[in-house]
């Protein structure tokens, strides 16, 4: 027997199959074994078991040992990594590193055994108790217990008893130890009340359309608060019953602990957890209880869409439209992309939801690809909360510098008088967003980016919110040494110091990536302010998607039109979509509820639909601006990046790739909308260079990226990294 073996090496020269042998190992396609290669033992995975190899015997190497019983990978899997691969440009070692823990590969985890003591069978407690030394006080208080509780760990027993009597009680045959598998299960405190919920009449119909209709993917168009949730509880529902499995994704980690509490309430133990935020053990041991079908549910973020699940009936994808569903490294997959390859491979449904749907997936639903399904009330039948804008021009010039302006100072203060909450939302952490000199107008920035630092007063340093590094803070400009330094910008640091001092005895969250570093920083800040232990809560994006608190009936938007003026043709609408969820968190129960949007671009029409939640007339006209400039939906942009430490080098490399490029561009010239050549919108990032090619071609014209690939990639050394993306979530 021989086997085909991927060896798990990142490099375009190993990217090939690799033959061994296999006799007397029991190995399978899928499996994780331990092969030869060169000088070294390395890790691999077998993709195919055949009886003749195409090389002689004494040629080939054996696999040394496999690693598991079960086989890691699935069929299906195998055939995923081959579209990861083909779509994605990369290894297939990349594309199977995306299917495994990382801390799987190379053993650096492994499943975790406790001990427990009990007591023997057949001994009379009494008569051992009678027959021990007086002095043995240890020994009989611990028989005792044991009688009393029964099996127990042995730490904390050792920990109470001492490791002397367990031991010697053991050792006399009163006792025995026994290994057990513990499961490392995260969120175990997790309360899991069960609510009994009847569906309403358009939630039964959302039901039944996806079931009975013939389409891969459904739509669920619903505004925020209509019972999208319950919607797809039921759908897992009728799933698991069919004796099928799902997949449920979230946009942000913060979601998942609220999601699984649903789960959990009406599936037990059958829902289990796939995000990056778990430790190591955690993330293991749930993974095989997928792997092993003693969990049928995955929930999680964006990497859960390769949960080793088999069986597939349902992939629910909610906030589909959010940007973190796009991977930002490598391999750049797209998670909706990637569900619709395993909905279809498997039979299964699709379905994503969202009340600010992206642009091309309502296209994809009004043009008849994806079956529309339409929630358009709340489920409370209260309307949307009312939404004020606030022109901070006019503010300013009224001489406030606060954060806040008056329209929002009067709603905090009716709300917090009232005994409600508030949410308070700026896209962006820290306490100053730049810090600038104010004798020469020198704004510090990072040695290795090309970028300005953030103060963030807490740590009382300057912060690179792209490489992460970190700096002391400033008494003297750097430049021409003058004290007088200005904070430019506000972040959420400042805006809970600025609600401090108006509102000092009221309870304030903030909510960023700052305060929720570890596991359980998400989880505790939202249970905290669920639980009413809070009056405010400040915070970034993470904030804005999907929660739901029955007391928040304020919801102020500062700097509303932030993310308008980001050079990207997806700016319009991404601006539209967070400022209609973060309002969608307001009056989601009996209260009416209020949004008050801070904004210096009053009359900007992306603006005005958000404050209308009129997606429908947004979509219209960002559709028509998008045909008309040949942007995505119509093409696809593609970006080849090169990037290296030395200058000189990377712009030779960038001519090069461009010149080789020319020939395909002058070659099909009525396939593209644009082609260019210049450096990156961040011109350096972490001490590499940076320049661009970029294209956008006609989206019928896919055949032409192979090609373009194989030329760029051809230019890339070990100085000079060379990569393309399509239709990239972030162009900067």
């Amino acid at each position: 027997m021989f086997a085909d073996v991927i060896v798990d090496i990142n490099n375009v020269e190993v990217d090939k199959i690799f033959e061994y042998s296999c006799f007397g190992s029991t190995v399978q396609a899928g499996s994780r074994v331990v092969v030869p290669f060169g000088s070294k033992v390395i890790e691999g995975i077998v993709i195919k078991t055949k009886e003749k190899s195409n090389y002689s015997p004494d040629k080939i190497k054996p696999i040394l040992r496999v690693l598991e019983d079960i086989p890691a990978l699935t069929e299906e899997t195998l055939e995923l990594m081959e579209y990861v691969c083909k779509t994605c440009y990369v290894t297939r070692a990349a594309a199977l590193r995306l299917f495994l823990p990382s801390e799987m590969r190379k053993g650096k985890v492994k499943d975790h055994f406790v001990r427990y003591i009990n007591l023997t069978d057949d001994i009379n407690v009494e008569e051992v108790l009678l027959s021990m030394r007086k002095s043995a006080v240890k020994q009989k208080e611990l028989i005792e217990y044991l009688k009393e509780k029964g099996k127990s760990l042995c730490t904390p027993l050792s920990d109470r008893f001492g490791a002397s009597a367990l031991n010697t009680i053991v050792k006399k045959g009163y006792a025995q130890i026994t290994k057990e598998k513990y499961l490392r299960s995260p969120y175990k405190d997790l309360s899991t009340d069960k609510k009994s919920v009847s569906l309403t009449p358009k939630q039964l119909l959302a039901v039944n359309s996806v079931v009975n209709t013939d389409k891969t993917v459904s739509l669920i168009f619903g505004v925020t608060g209509s019972g999208k949730t319950e919607v797809y509880l039921n759908l897992i529902n009728k799933t698991i019953n069919a004796g099928k499995t799902a997949i449920m994704l979230v946009p942000e980690i913060a979601l998942t602990p609220q999601m699984l509490k649903q789960l959990r309430a009406r599936f037990g133990d059958n829902a289990a957890i796939l995000h990056s935020g778990l430790s190591a053990g955690e993330r293991f041991d749930e993974w095989w209880r997928l792997r092993n079908g003693e969990a049928r549910i995955a929930i999680g973020a964006r990497s859960a869409i390769f949960a080793p699940v088999e069986n597939l009936g349902l992939i629910i994808i909610d906030e589909e439209h959010d940007g973190s569903y796009t991977s930002e490294s490598s391999p750049r997959y797209s998670t909706i992309d990637v569900a619709k390859f395993r909905a279809q491979k498997n039979g299964a449904k699709l379905v994503l939801g969202s009340a600010t749907p992206s642009v091309e997936s309502y296209l994809n639903a009004i043009d008849g690809e994806y079956n529309l399904i339409e929630l358009p009330d709340r489920i409370n039948k209260k309307p949307l909360p009312e939404v004020e804008i606030a022109d901070m021009r006019k503010e300013v010039r009224r001489g406030n510098n606060t954060p806040f302006s008056s329209i929002l100072k009067v709603e905090l203060d009716e709300c917090l008088k009232n005994g409600n909450q508030a949410i308070i939302f700026l896209n962006q952490r820290g306490y100053s967003k730049t810090v600038i000199c104010t004798e020469c107008g020198h704004v510090q920035k990072c040695d290795s980016c090309d970028v300005s630092l953030t103060y963030h007063r807490e740590d009382d340093a300057l912060l690179c919110h792209y490489c992460g590094a970190k700096y002391k803070m400033i008494t003297a400009c750097t430049e021409c040494g003058s004290p007088y330094i200005r904070y430019g910008g506000t972040g959420t640091e400042r805006v809970v110091d600025e609600l401090q001092k108006l509102y000092p005895k009221a309870r304030i969250l903030r909510m960023d990536r700052d305060t929720t570093q570890n596991k359980e920083g998400h989880f505790k800040i939202l249970s905290q302010f669920a639980n009413r232990e809070a009056d405010i809560l400040v915070g970034t994006q993470m904030i804005a998607k999907g929660h739901d608190f029955p007391f928040v009936t304020l919801v102020g938007i500062l700097d509303a039109d932030m993310s308008l003026h980001f050079s990207d043709y997806r700016s319009g609408e991404r601006t539209f979509q967070l400022l209609t969820q973060v309002a969608g968190r307001s009056g989601r129960a009996e209260n009416a509820g209020k949004v008050v949007l801070q904004t210096y671009s009053p009359d900007n029409p992306v603006l005005r639909y958000a404050i209308k939640y009129d997606y429908i007339n947004f979509f219209k006209q960002e559709i028509s601006v998008r045909k008309a400039t040949a942007f995505p939906p119509f093409t696809d942009v593609v970006r080849i990046l090169i990037s290296g430490e030395d200058d000189e080098k990377t712009l030779a490399v960038t001519k090069a790739v461009y010149e080789d490029l020319s020939i395909i561009y002058n070659l099909n010239r009525d396939k593209f909308r644009f082609f260019g050549c210049m450096k990156a919108p961040l011109k350096r990032l972490q001490n590499k260079f940076r320049y661009q090619v970029l294209m956008r071609i006609t989206a019928k014209d896919r055949e032409l990226l192979d090609e373009i690939f194989e030329r760029a990639d051809k230019y890339k050394t070990r100085a000079v990294s060379v990569f393309m993306e399509v239709n990239s979530n972030n162009l900067t």
